[in-house]
Parts: C-alpha cells; sequence; structure tokens
C-alpha cells in the first residue's frame, strides 16, 4: 500500500486530539507532535519510537511516518503543522536532513517548547492567526528541539518503498539539471512509473512537484540573506529566469522581489513588537 501524501493548504494547522493510529503518510509540513497524556510510537523509516507524556516529537517535511497506539489508556497530543515559510533558515535543513530519533524525552524538551505550544494554542482558541507570530513561535520550536536531534540525510533511511525514494532523490538532486527520464534511469523504474507517482500520490506532475522543492530553497534564502534573486533562482536550480519568475508569481502571487521586502518588513515589525 502507498502511503498517503497529505497536503496542508494553511500555513498552520494546530488540534489537541485524542492520539490513534495513523497509516504510513507524508507530507510538505513540519510536524510537531507533543504528548499530553498516555503513550504513543511512532514510526519513521523502519524504526518505531515510544512516546510517553511529555515527550516531544518533530517530523520534517517528506518523510514517510506513521503512529500506533498499543495501550488502552487515554492518549491524547497536541499536533502542529507547519508549512516551509514559518521555518525560515532551518526550512533549508529540514529540505535535506531528518533526525535519526525524532523523539525528545520529558526531561530534556524545552520550556520554550512547552511555552510556544501554549502560546499558539491561545491564539487559535482566540482565532487571532498572525504571521509573523507564528513564524517566530515556530522558529523557537526548531531552535529548541534541532540542537537536540542526531540529523541524517533522508536518502539514508532505509526504505523500498517508491514514494520515499522519489522524496529523498529530489530532496537530493533538486539542485541539478532534472528530467523525469534521468530520475527514473537513476531510480531503476519506468518513467511511466514515476509519473503515476507523481499525478496518484503528490496530485502533481514532476516539474510541479519539482518546482516546489526548489522554491522552498528560494524563499529561505530571500528571507535569510543578501544574495541576488538571480544568483538564489540558479543555485536552486532554476535555468530560466522567466520560468523561474512565472513559477514563483504563480505559486506566492507576488514578484520574488515583493516576497523579500514584505518579508523585510514583517522581520521589523517583530522586532519592534518584542
Amino acid at each position: 500500500m502507498f502511503p498517503v501524501y497529505e497536503e496542508k493548504k494553511e500555513n498552520l494547522h494546530l488540534h489537541s486530539r485524542i492520539a490513534r493510529h495513523e497509516s504510513p503518510h507524508l507530507h510538505n509540513s513540519v510536524e510537531f507532535i507533543y504528548l499530553t497524556e498516555g503513550c504513543l510510537e511512532l514510526g519513521m523509516g523502519q524504526e518505531l519510537f515510544h512516546m510517553e507524556e511529555g515527550d516531544f516529537a518533530v517530523l520534517f517535511p517528506e518523510v514517510i511516518h506513521h503512529c500506533q497506539v498499543f495501550s488502552g489508556e487515554n492518549n491524547k497530543a497536541c499536533y502542529l503543522w507547519a508549512q516551509p515559510i514559518l521555518c525560515g533558515q532551518f526550512a533549508s535543513v529540514m529540505q535535506k536532513y531528518c533526525p535519526k530519533n525524532p523523539v525528545i524525552k520529558k526531561p530534556q524538551v524545552h520550556r520554550d517548547i512547552v511555552n510556544a505550544i501554549r502560546c499558539l494554542k491561545l491564539d487559535k482558541k482566540e482565532q487571532n492567526p498572525n504571521l509573523v507570530v507564528e513564524q517566530a513561535y515556530v522558529q523557537i520550536l526548531l531552535a529548541r528541539s534541532i540542537p537536540a536531534f542526531n540529523l541524517q540525510e533522508k536518502s539514508s533511511v532505509e526504505s523500498n518503498d517508491i514514494i520515499y525514494q522519489t522524496v529523498s532523490y529530489i530532496a537530493k538532486h533538486f539542485k541539478e539539471e532534472m528530467s523525469l527520464e534521468k530520475m527514473a534511469r537513476d531510480m531503476g523504474v519506468s518513467k511511466f512509473t514515476l509519473s503515476r507517482v507523481f499525478s496518484g500520490t503528490f496530485h502533481r506532475n514532476f516539474n510541479q512537484y519539482l518546482n516546489e522543492q526548489r522554491l522552498n530553497y528560494v524563499c529561505v534564502h530571500l528571507e535569510c540573506t543578501d544574495k541576488s534573486i538571480t544568483d538564489i533562482s540558479m543555485d536552486a536550480g532554476f535555468e530560466s529566469q522567466r520560468t523561474f519568475n512565472r513559477v514563483f508569481r504563480e505559486r506566492y502571487k507576488m514578484t520574488p522581489r515583493e516576497y523579500r521586502n514584505l518579508y523585510r518588513e514583517k522581520f521589523v515589525l517583530q522586532n519592534e513588537i518584542i
């Protein structure tokens, strides 16, 4: 059975609910799980990781994972999904790497993590979403959790699943000149099989998926560096400035320069608020 690809439409999702079985899936967001009651088994790759009350886990984007609940007691958790746009400079790390063990045990969970989750839950309850505030709290979660992990390349997580291999291959090669035919040849599958994976699982074609990964890289560097937009787009693998401008505008409804200026205005505002 193929894992399910879940595309999160909003920048931030947050739910507190009973922990339950979840079949293998992956998504374009980073997922945080804070277990508030009971226990949970979190599967990533070929491994199963035990979680108990107070433990905190981070699942990087495009990593196949699943959940199992074997205990009959009450098992509750807070689940939070954040799009790459909220992750700032951490997005480039999560694009290529993932934790060997995604679980941080309760004694090692930094108090800032608990406070950030509490504040995000309060904002959601008050129905007062704010992109700048969401970015700040999500980046606190990442800043306090990533140093606790032993990171590995996504491609090193053993799996014979064609979907995971597809995700890993593009994460490793998206900066290079790529084609569906070359990718299929390198993976040892037919281009028709690979095409069905993109259309049937990711609900987009090869070029659309590839461009999305390149745009994630572009946005991180627009936000966090002073490199020229042309250099950033070329580093990301876009060979044509015209193609880059078109796909960027289609996704973000603005030009790359407008995006960079808007982010910097919000950054200044955030600092003034703090």
